[in-house]
């Protein structure tokens, strides 16, 4: 049983939903939010106040501005999708306090919060922008 405890903890230290990443900006929480997809995905839809980061791209020098005791919430279009998962393991070798959104842009979208962008509020191409 402690090997199962371990494992949840372990998820929950590493990992956030939509409604508590929802929660902790209207609380105004120390949180940067990072688009880990294409510049091109992130132009037609993203979490408002997201910074586009593409994961491929994430180095010392993208990543100066951020505040170190920030939590950093990386995200990618959705289960099908590891941009989000890569930027975090990126952001973590970068010295960062990292948690994935779990379900991505998908999930926070079917969970009702807002997006921003050229399509925000129309339906999924079903492209990824994970490049």
């Amino acid at each position: 049983m402690n090997d199962q405890i371990k494992h949840y903890s372990d998820k929950l230290a590493y990992e956030i939903d939509s409604w508590d990443l929802k929660v902790a900006l209207e609380n105004s929480e120390s949180v940067i939010v990072i688009d880990t997809r294409s510049p091109q995905a992130y132009a037609a839809e993203h979490i408002p106040g997201a910074v586009s980061i593409p994961h491929r791209t994430m180095d010392a020098a993208t990543t100066a501005g951020f505040d170190k005791a920030s939590l950093i919430v990386t995200y990618c279009d959705g289960i099908g999708c590891n941009a989000s998962t890569k930027g975090a393991l990126n952001m973590t070798r970068l010295g960062f306090k990292v948690r994935e959104l779990i379900g991505g842009l998908d999930w926070w979208k079917r969970d009702g919060h807002p997006t921003e962008g050229k399509s925000a509020g129309t339906p999924a191409s079903g492209a990824c922008g994970c490049a």
